[in-house]
């Protein structure tokens, strides 16, 4: 046997980044230092006591009394999954209205997960209103309504608020991806009328991307049970055939929701390292305060929204539906915008980001969220971003844009 010869790597040596992206951000410096901590077994005491803790935290980040609510192993999306997975069986009628990227990403795994899916849309940069949805929602007569909150590719968020009642109304399962939105914006799972809701870290939370915090309503956890009573051999009325729902094991959340619960049966090996930084995502936004962080999220993007406008770039979408962490500019006719963004890189060790379909190549997304949703990172940005701009030809005010944010800063 012939050993291929290997050249050995040094040790990981990233190089230093402001991530002022649409996300992943930069983490929060005691997530990194919570994830680096000692491993111990998955039945250890410290470890079940964790997983309770990190539970009852991610209650209060969600604005929940749910029972079921806990993490999914896996990036944000792995999240999204396991819910629509869970909740939808074949045949079943799907609406998710589409106002970026990511609500077609809700209509593809519904697809993936055989349901008959509907779909409205609104121009990027717009959000739907309440009496839009209720009209779709009456005519599809779906059994779930999949719905983003906050999506970056378009920096618009979509108000929740009027939605659960609606549902509730025409009896609807409500999801929401909050992705792009938890954290940093206001999420009111209960109040709201929320079935079932998921998220990831590495946006507003402040860690790396990785883990998925799910909160489930009593009814969606019924729904998910009902599948449990079948594979058990129980059905009671009302439970749908065997053959009528599509079968995932990694993504079941009935034996999620038995791992996390009270008996703790086996059903994966958790990600400790994981586990330890997402407790200590929730740990930090409410040590701060959970309206505090919403609030600092709110100046530090009312500070990059002066900002860019004072260096004279074009704000895309309705500012009055913008999410608090991230903001979307028009890339200034003659600048190269990937050229541009890589100085921004190379030179400044700050990354912005590009977007999506009909908006790529044209905006910039400039985000302020997590642990960079302070003062100093977006006055670092603004002036780094003005001595790009100026670099490639364009008229920009000297300093016009960190005077514009440092002002909203002192007038805060």
């Amino acid at each position: 046997m012939t050993n291929p010869t290997v050249q050995i790597p040094g040790p990981i040596d990233p190089p230093a980044r402001l991530l002022m992206g649409p996300g992943p951000i930069s983490a929060y410096p005691s997530v990194l230092t919570a994830m680096s901590a000692a491993l111990v077994g998955q039945y250890d005491p410290f470890m079940t006591r964790t997983m309770t803790e990190t539970q009852e935290l991610y209650r209060a980040v969600w604005s929940t009394r749910n029972d079921a609510t806990m993490l999914v192993d896996g990036t944000s999306r792995a999240g999204i999954e396991a819910a629509i997975v869970s909740l939808v069986r074949p045949g079943d009628r799907v609406l998710v209205p589409i106002f970026g990227r990511f609500g077609h990403l809700l209509a593809e795994i519904a697809e993936r997960a055989l349901a008959e899916v509907h779909t409205i849309e609104t121009e990027w940069g717009q959000v739907f209103t309440p009496a839009a949805i209720e009209e779709a929602v009456v005519r599809v007569k779906p059994t779930l309504l999949a719905l983003v909150q906050g999506d970056t590719s378009t920096t618009m968020n979509q108000p929740l608020d009027e939605i659960g009642a609606i549902c509730a109304k025409h009896g609807v399962l409500f999801y929401s991806d909050a992705t792009a939105s938890l954290g940093g914006n206001e999420f009111d799972a209960d109040d709201w009328g929320l079935d079932a809701a998921t998220a990831g870290l590495q946006k507003c939370l402040g860690g790396p991307s990785g883990s998925a915090p799910i909160t489930l309503s009593e009814r969606a956890v019924e729904v998910v049970r009902s599948r449990a009573r079948i594979e058990a051999g129980i059905r009671e009325p009302g439970d749908p055939d065997a053959s009528d729902f599509v079968r995932s094991n990694y993504f079941d959340l009935g034996m999620i929701l038995d791992y996390w619960g009270p008996r703790r049966l086996n059903h994966h090996t958790e990600a400790t390292s994981m586990l330890y930084g997402a407790r200590e995502c929730a740990r930090v936004l409410l040590l701060e305060g959970r309206d505090e962080v919403i609030a600092r999220h709110r100046l530090a993007g009312a500070a990059m929204l002066a900002g860019v406008q004072a260096l004279g770039l074009t704000v895309f979408g309705d500012i009055a539906h913008k999410m608090n962490n991230v903001v979307a500019v028009e890339i200034p006719d003659g600048v190269p915008g990937d050229e541009a963004r890589a100085a921004l890189l190379t030179d400044f060790g700050i990354e912005i980001g590009t977007s999506f379909g009909p908006l790529h190549g044209r905006v910039w997304r400039i985000g302020t969220m997590g642990y960079n949703a302070r003062q100093d990172a977006v006055l670092t940005t603004l002036s780094a971003l003005e001595a790009v701009l100026r670099r490639y030809g364009a008229a920009v005010p000297v300093a016009g844009g960190v005077e514009a944010a440092a002002d909203v800063y002192r007038g805060h």
